[in-house]
């Protein structure tokens, strides 16, 4: 609970510079549960993600924002394997994010999809946002179910790295 501030505050400045959707306090507090957050050695927020399920095959990663002060330094990647950990142990074969920073995810083994391919619970929020239907995300989306069969999880951190924790 002590994070809900937090990363309304993250989101908000993202959102605020339209680079990410708005997300009201009460919808933080009804998806507590969805979020990570990461923190630096001092216990300091740096940033947060949420992995939100959508069926027995597909979940979305949403909500990634890092403080500005603290881009580039793999906190955002670091959230985004915690995610995709957390698929993993699920059991979850695919994974996808709508984005304007494709790229960022490329990086992280996405790749570009057609978001029309996607199941209409996708669209959900959707409906609900102000930019639709001419909405400018791009869906990337990433295929689990291969490294799933026994593979080794993805690390989540590296030492350098920020500590991620569930919020």
């Amino acid at each position: 609970m002590a994070d809900v501030e937090h990363i309304h505050q993250v989101v908000t400045y993202f959102a605020d510079r339209d680079e990410m959707l708005h997300r009201p306090l009460n919808e933080i507090y009804e998806n507590l549960r969805d979020f990570y957050v990461a923190r630096d050695e001092r216990g300091e927020f740096l940033g947060c993600v949420a992995l939100h399920l959508l069926w027995a095959d597909l979940a979305e990663i949403k909500s990634l924002a890092v403080r500005e002060d603290r881009q580039l330094k793999g906190v955002g990647a670091a959230l985004v394997r915690a995610c995709l950990d957390e698929a993993r142990r699920l059991g979850l074969p695919r994974v996808f994010a709508l984005t304007y920073k494709p790229g960022f995810f490329e990086k992280l083994g996405f790749q570009l999809a057609n978001v029309m391919s996607f199941p209409r619970k996708v669209w959900n929020e959707c409906y609900r946002c102000p930019k639709f239907p001419s909405c400018n995300e791009i869906a990337v989306s990433i295929e689990l179910s291969a490294s799933h069969n026994g593979a080794q999880s993805l690390p989540i951190l590296q030492t350098q790295q920020p500590n991620v924790a569930g919020a």
